[in-house]
């Protein structure tokens, strides 16, 4: 289970968590995303419905409504799962502050996930530091954080350092940032370059090998209420996401001791075509993702 936040926004923190699921999911995988972003852009690119009144995490962090109640399958897979966020999510901090617990009312609502068999599960945070997002720290055992190539690319990053460590002190023994992605890395300039070895000294290991480059096909995809792995899937962006989806699932079958595994070969939804009309070919190992020097 991860978490995935920056408090800086622009980041592709949520294009991030969602097409990660999405490429997860296109693997076999059974996937959650949990929408604890007022603005439900995870929700959107998921084609899951948050219009207000919608059950959504909102009623579930109040204790109004089960996880089950609000959990909505994706019309892009079968083994994709939401539970939406509303803007009455909005108001939630507010609302938070006064109530007992305020800061483990994720982790209670999660106490039933188990039997759901998920095999991974993304919390979307706002970009911010406040009771959402501390929520979220203290439900999940793993932070993934997406920081772009751009410039100030760490800032607020400290921040957010900080305040992971003052929830792992008191709230959240078991914390930690296990994963770094790179977005927004365009090959062309030596300043993507620079903050990818920037951060890969600050983070080592922890930093996923694929970045994902800018592509305004990651940008379009949600517009259509889509991931860029249904939008385009032959696209750089959507093999980009799979190759680190990879990355990721083969990091925790090696860590959980089991031998790799080959994986799926990456397939369109089927009975909705891309836009482009472009099919994903199973990307090879050592698939092509941008690198940055090291």
């Amino acid at each position: 289970m991860f978490t995935v936040a920056n408090q800086k926004g622009g980041v592709g923190k949520t294009t991030t968590a969602v097409n990660l699921a999405a490429a997860l999911a296109m693997q076999g995988l059974k996937v959650l995303v949990i929408d604890l972003d007022p603005q439900g852009n995870a929700s959107t690119a998921l084609g899951v419905d948050h219009r207000e009144g919608t059950p959504s995490s909102y009623e579930v962090l109040l204790g109004e409504i089960t996880l089950g109640d609000a959990m909505r399958r994706s019309p892009h897979s079968e083994r994709l799962f939401c539970v939406p966020a509303t803007i009455d999510l909005a108001g939630a901090e507010i609302e938070l502050v006064s109530m007992v617990a305020r800061e483990t009312r994720l982790r209670n609502a999660l106490a039933g996930l188990q039997k759901y068999d998920f095999d991974y599960v993304f919390i979307d945070c706002p970009p911010s530091l406040g009771l959402l997002t501390i929520n979220a720290l203290v439900a999940a055992p793993e932070v993934l954080i997406p920081i772009q190539c751009e410039y100030y690319a760490l800032e607020g990053v400290g921040q957010l350092l900080r305040n992971i460590e003052m929830v792992r002190r008191h709230l959240n023994p078991a914390l930690t940032v296990s994963t770094v992605i790179l977005t927004m890395y365009d090959g062309r300039t030596k300043l993507a370059d620079q903050v990818a070895a920037d951060v890969r000294a600050h983070f080592g290991d922890k930093v996923l090998r694929t970045v994902i480059p800018r592509s305004v096909k990651v940008s379009e995809a949600p517009g259509y209420g889509m991931t860029i792995i249904e939008y385009d899937p032959g696209s750089r962006g959507a093999m980009s996401y799979i190759d680190a989806s990879r990355e990721i699932a083969a990091r925790d079958q090696h860590a959980a001791g089991q031998p790799p595994q080959r994986p799926a070969p990456a397939q369109p939804p089927a009975g909705r075509p891309a836009p482009t009309g472009q099919q994903a070919p199973p990307p090879p190992a050592g698939s092509p993702a941008p690198r940055p020097a090291q």
